[in-house]
């Protein structure tokens, strides 16, 4: 029996998985998102580093009990150990890497892998998402005894320092091509060589590493010969693209792919018609849903004009009604999220505001906003018409329901909504990222305890300033939650975050 896992909040899949006889030489993994850049400083989506896990590791990881345990490191520092201690408004933290650690190459992982990469981050020409926590760290002063210890010294102290410490990168590979180009806003970004020549295996350290990279196609990934840790059991994984997401379960059923992956695979509401089929069809399958920590949300620019308004912000939150939606689409397999912290976070509150459905009041708002009725049914302003786009990653038909959903529904209230969908590598790589969208639909994963600055504090705006780091892609500006979210990083006490 085969065991495909559901995990769901909101609306959306989240994972998809096949039981596997572990004696096949070669896995072949289905995706229907492709990767937007394979550096792991740089890459935001949960796609492209779904596949990096194989080849790559960060310091220390999350269990699923949300437990924080060393990886690559030999121990996680805290006062607790003394390996950590307070030094005036900021700490101390010395790390030491574990003995067997080697790149892809044979190169030793070193902490001059950590301070190099703790100086890309914090460079002001890097498209780093996040650049605050690399920001926050003064030195990085390497042990002349022990290559493989370092001391990291941070400003401010603040309760996730041990989780947000500086991802590796080759420093003895990326060290010349970010000297050369550190100086060019994204000259570093282009010319990377996980860029350039992303198969080079010293760029990787993970029990596998990437060779073979065909845009639109596929990545292939082998083996690590230089991996500190168990061999892994397959020679060869490949993950397969597959934009269209009924084309992924055709594969599946027909054996051309082993797995499909468990960001960017079928949509929950292939889920359901599958799991149809699987009673139906008496197929070898058991169809599970579970809850898990991903929800589907839409952005608004706030920079565009219209959006700036509340009450039209307002006006689009109570012409829709998402348990109708989730119900419709998705035959009630699925719940709406009140907002971006999951249940199975401790930070988790029900006190919040809520817009309920009202077609009636939603068009009240419209009216005082100043946008009356036009005689085609599409409301106007000062000669403009109130006419907003959406854009979302083409191939995923769940995408495709919500949006002719969403434009029935504005309709109805006088919103003209134009739909523009793009090849995720574009959708995430230029428009997203760049802020060329009036709304964006997408998921995010909402980490426990996890500080929101990347997403909501101002200073993380993407801009050709910052060479477009952060990740506050609406542009969302309020002094008082800066403050907020500034405060709770320096809260040591749990209870007090």
């Amino acid at each position: 029996m085969k065991t495909i896992k559901l995990a769901l909040l909101s609306f959306t899949l989240l994972s998809t998985q096949m039981s596997l006889a572990l004696s096949k030489d070669v896995l072949t993994i289905g995706m229907s998102a492709e990767f937007e850049n394979l550096n792991p400083l740089i890459t935001t989506t949960a796609a492209t580093k779904y596949m990096l896990y194989l080849a790559w590791r960060p310091l220390v990881y999350l269990t699923p009990d949300n437990e924080w345990k060393p990886l690559m490191i030999k121990k996680i520092p805290s006062l607790e150990n003394k390996l950590a201690k307070k030094k005036g408004a900021g700490l101390e933290a010395t790390i030491e890497i574990i003995e067997k650690a080697k790149w892809g190459d044979g190169t030793p992982v070193t902490c001059r892998d950590v301070e190099f990469a703790w100086q890309v981050g914090k460079s002001k020409n890097v498209s780093n998402p996040n650049r605050e926590p690399y920001e926050n760290i003064t030195s990085i002063v390497l042990d002349k005894a022990n290559p493989k210890k370092c001391t990291l010294t941070f400003a401010k102290t603040k309760y996730d320092y041990t989780m947000t410490m500086p991802d590796l990168l080759p420093a003895h590979l990326e060290g010349e091509v970010f000297k050369q180009f550190e100086s060019k806003p994204e000259g570093y970004d282009l010319n990377s060589l996980y860029t350039k020549n992303p198969t080079n295996p010293g760029l990787y350290f993970g029990p596998y590493v990437i060779s073979e990279v065909k845009l639109g196609s596929h990545l292939i990934f082998t083996p690590n010969p230089h991996f500190y840790g168990k061999a892994p059991e397959f020679k060869k994984i490949v993950f397969k693209l597959v934009p269209n997401n009924a084309t992924l379960e055709a594969n599946l059923r027909s054996g051309i792919i082993d797995m499909i992956s468990s960001t960017a695979g079928l949509g929950l509401d292939q889920a359901v018609i599958f799991e149809k089929k699987v009673k139906s069809e008496n197929l070898p399958y058991n169809v599970v849903f579970e809850d898990g920590v991903v929800y589907a949300h839409i952005d608004l620019n706030l920079d565009n004009p219209i959006l700036s308004d509340l009450k039209v912000r307002k006006a689009l939150l109570m012409s829709f009604n998402k348990k109708e939606m989730i119900q419709t689409l998705l035959e009630g397999r699925g719940r709406p999220a009140q907002h971006f912290v999951t249940e199975k976070d401790p930070w988790f509150t029900d006190k919040v505001a809520t817009y309920a459905y009202s077609k009636r009041e939603a068009s009240k708002l419209l009216d005082e906003a100043g946008w009356k009725m036009g005689p085609q049914g599409i409301r106007e302003k000062n000669g403009q018409k109130l006419s907003l786009n959406l854009r979302a990653a083409s191939g995923a038909k769940l995408n495709e329901m919500i949006e002719v959903y969403l434009q029935e529904k504005f309709k109805a209230v006088g919103i003209e909504l134009l739909v523009k969908n793009e090849p995720p590598r574009v959708f995430f790589g230029e428009t997203v990222s760049r802020r060329k969208f009036d709304l964006a639909m997408y998921s995010w994963v909402s980490v426990p305890e996890n500080s929101p600055r990347s997403t909501l504090h101002s200073s993380m705006i993407p801009s050709a300033a910052n060479s477009w780091a952060g990740q506050n892609y609406p542009g969302y500006k309020n002094l008082e939650v800066d403050r907020w979210i500034e405060k709770l990083e320096e809260e040591l006490n749990p209870k007090g975050r």
